[in-house]
């Protein structure tokens, strides 16, 4: 049987797909059925080998569904992994030794950052400037010069190249970015200064800008690079242990990893591009949301992933994740597309404190897993969101995480109590829903930005729930935003895991051509640049076992006034472009640059700097989960009351929990009431109803 049969759009026939996230605390482990059955499973994180943490896990699986694992991955489709391993290098600094090599002059490029100063440090002479991958020493200046318009002005001095080759030797460098300027209007220079450094520097990788972006910017191209070179050789060993391990259990299929751009690939692919991998773990999670939200008609939704350490937010529209390019992540310029995930300090062991000003903040500070929160008894001694839920009642201090870990409600109380409740002179259950009530408001703000600041109104969203912390805060972000719908999947606290197994294969092709858009405009230019880039893209997936039948495009250009120094992008049709299509092109990036500045003035010139074509082979999913339908009798799955406080005034409410496994379709929640699933707790507000549906889902809506 070929590849091509099992991961085609219109067929699955192995009868498993595994996902796995590996995060810095737990690796998630997700089995999905061809029947739409889902199971969860987690295994505390291997960072310094991730098959100990992988074979954990799949242990767990092999005693759970008594087949042995080399069984389990014979009859898997697909193998996926997630993984943090370039994000964790590249915010421990522990990547590989490199060289860069740049047109004379441009050295200090990624030095200077375009002047760039991070918000809120603008004015800050004292912040410290960002550590460079490349020391000093190590960046070779080459003469050599291409225009933008594609001509040679200086001849490339390949002397200088053969010098700088034999500097790297001596300082025994692993990996060597090249970056020279207008290398995307002609990459020769970069191609010959490539293959003299493959003869003197055999065995270490060597990447160029025109491959790795080959966009317009030159200190974004070069940063981008420079980030690939850093991170590319760690990868590349990580790729080779994980897909050696898989080899070894029996494995029909090549494992695919999971980009930062919401797709998946295969491991040659991801070797030279550790820069598509950064964000890999968050950036699942959208289509993990739209899937659940898939019975209930909604495409538009909000993604919120609240963790012990951060909360991760992504917005879909119309079934489409918006994507960033050109961002500065970690103090670092990446241009290669990404999904937008906000990120922020607000997670379950974010820490609470009374700051100089005598006021109350939450995070970015957390506590972790070690020590953790002060509940769990693990040496913690700061109070956390985590004890501020259990002392709100939230919390079962009887059992978290299927009775794992016992929580001390006493201990939790004397830590709010030392550190916020005495400093601010009230009562420990005031402090308490302040710590939460602060958190929610950051994470509302978080949202803000991800949908208001971007022109979209989240009152038109769907807000879905990830993370093991989330379920205690999400009624309330949604009552704080106005929006009035919640999907809250049982596999919520694996969310990223689960949305590897529904995802596809995903490449994006980046090519750029300067021109005006008015009258003159070079259309048949236009059109050969997107199918030079998509024909790449086309052979790339039709090699890797896919049908044409599978295989969808999507374009995007980026444009501006002229005059401008930013571009907006503009998702343009896959059809031939015409006169009547560039009509429709211009009409369309004015509405978008009225939606993101409030202002379009159609009377200006409009230019295009950038190209993109979004190659996608899509794979069969797996079906929908359905669960048995119940009666409407949930009485089997009370547990008892607990008190819980869901405002200031103090006014604990005797509200109902309810254990989730013992819930059935259809089974509907009134609010204040709290559900326990073993890796989440859900809380129903007061003025809420939490309604399963056979989708394995829960539905929460705000009553009229």
């Amino acid at each position: 049987m070929s590849e091509t049969e099992i991961l085609g759009v219109n067929n699955m026939r192995s009868k498993y797909r595994l996902g796995i996230d590996a995060g810095g605390t737990f690796t998630d482990f997700v089995l999905a059925d061809l029947d739409g059955g889902v199971r969860l499973y987690k295994s505390p994180s291997t960072p310094e080998d991730g098959t100990r943490a992988i074979r954990a896990g799949l242990e767990q699986i092999s005693q759970d569904i008594n087949k042995s694992i080399e069984d389990i991955i014979a009859q898997c489709d697909l193998c996926i992994n997630g993984t943090t391993v370039a994000l964790n290098a590249l915010i421990e600094k522990k990547g590989v030794k490199m060289g860069l090599l740049c047109t004379s002059g441009h050295e200090d490029s990624i030095e200077i950052r375009l002047g760039h100063k991070e918000e809120g440090y603008r004015y800050d002479a004292s912040y410290p400037p960002a550590e460079m991958l490349v020391p000093r020493h190590l960046r070779r200046p080459i003469e050599g010069r291409i225009l933008s318009d594609g001509s040679e002005k200086i001849a490339l001095d390949e002397q200088a190249i053969r010098e700088a080759g034999q500097y790297f030797k001596e300082q025994n460098v692993e990996s060597v970015a090249i970056s020279f300027l207008w290398s995307v209007r002609d990459p020769s220079h970069e191609q010959r200064a490539k293959s003299i450094l493959e003869e003197m520097l055999p065995g270490v990788f060597i990447c160029t800008g025109s491959e790795v972006y080959p966009q317009v910017r030159e200190y974004t191209r070069t940063s981008t690079t420079v980030i690939n070179a850093y991170l590319s050789p760690v990868m590349a060993k990580y790729v080779e242990k994980i897909d050696d391990f898989f080899s070894g259990l029996g494995a029909k299929y090549p494992v695919r990893y999971f980009q930062s751009n919401g797709g998946l690939a295969i491991g040659s692919a991801m070797r030279g591009r550790a820069v598509n991998a950064i964000n890999s773990g968050p950036a699942s999670a959208p289509q993990a949301g739209l899937f659940s939200a898939a019975p209930f008609g909604v495409d538009n939704i909000i993604t919120v992933d609240m963790g012990g350490t951060s909360f991760d937010i992504t917005l879909t529209y119309e079934g489409q994740t918006n994507l960033n390019k050109n961002i500065d992540f970690l103090r670092y310029r990446i241009g290669v597309p990404m999904i937008q995930v906000e990120t922020l300090g607000a997670g379950g062991g974010s820490i609470a404190s009374v700051n100089e000003f005598g006021m109350l903040q939450v995070g970015p500070e957390s506590a972790g897993a070690t020590p953790g929160p002060v509940c769990y008894g693990k040496g913690g001694t700061k109070p956390t969101v985590t004890d501020a839920n259990l002392v709100l009642g939230y919390l079962n201090p009887d059992a978290v995480l299927g009775g794992t870990i016992s929580l001390d409600r006493k201990a939790a109380e004397d830590a709010i109590r030392e550190h916020v409740a005495d400093p601010l002179g009230i009562t420990v259950e005031k402090a308490a829903y302040g710590i939460s009530m602060i958190v929610n408001l950051n994470m509302v703000n978080g949202i803000r930005r991800v949908s208001i600041e971007r022109g979209y109104d989240p009152r038109d969203f769907a807000l879905v729930c990830a993370g093991g912390a989330a379920g205690m805060h999400i009624a309330a972000l949604a009552e704080e935003i106005g929006i009035k719908e919640v999907l809250v999947p049982k596999v919520a606290s694996g969310l990223c895991a689960f949305g590897q197994t529904i995802s596809d294969v995903k490449y994006n092709y980046l090519a750029t051509n300067p021109m005006r858009l008015d009258t003159g405009a070079d259309i048949n230019s236009l059109n050969e640049s997107f199918l030079n880039i998509e024909k790449q893209g086309r052979e790339n997936l039709l090699s890797d076992g896919f049908k044409e039948a599978d295989i969808t495009v999507a374009r995007s250009m980026e444009m501006r006034y002229v005059g401008q120094i930013h571009e907006c992008t503009v998702n343009i049709s896959s059809d031939k472009i015409d006169d009547k299509g560039l009509d429709k092109i211009l009409a369309d990036f004015h509405d978008r640059h009225k939606s993101l500045y409030s202002y379009a003035e159609p009377m200006n010139p409009v230019e295009l700097v950038n190209l993109e074509s979004t190659m996608t082979a899509h794979v069969a999913k797996p079906a929908q989960p359905k669960i048995v339908p119940g009666n409407g009798d949930c009485s089997a799955a009370l547990i008892g009351p607990r008190d819980m406080l869901f405002d200031d005034s103090g006014g604990w409410m005797n509200a109902p929990v309810y254990q989730g496994p013992l819930l059935k379709a259809g089974d509907c929640i009134q609010g204040p009431a709290l559900i326990e699933e073993p890796t989440m707790t859900l809380v129903v507000r007061p003025g809420w109803r939490a309604q399963l549906e056979e989708s394995n889902c829960y539905r929460l809506i705000q009553n009229e």
